[in-house]
């Protein structure tokens, strides 16, 4: 990430969630309401990737 990505990201952080940890609960949700989509929707290894790449970002806002 760039310099102005990274106090963008900050700013959404601060102004909508309050904290790092805040967003990174509320990414955990939204990992957890991918595994009751519609069955077909999507291949069952799409939403595999999307899930772990959505894991990947809350690790990272959690360190």
């Amino acid at each position: 990430m760039n310099k102005n990505q990274i106090n963008r990201l900050n700013d959404l952080i601060e102004d909508t969630y309050g904290t790092p940890e805040a967003l990174a609960q509320q990414l955990d949700l939204t990992v957890e309401m991918l595994f009751y989509l519609e069955d077909n929707a999507f291949t069952k290894r799409e939403v595999q990737n999307v899930v772990a790449a959505l894991r990947d970002v809350v690790g990272v806002l959690r360190e």
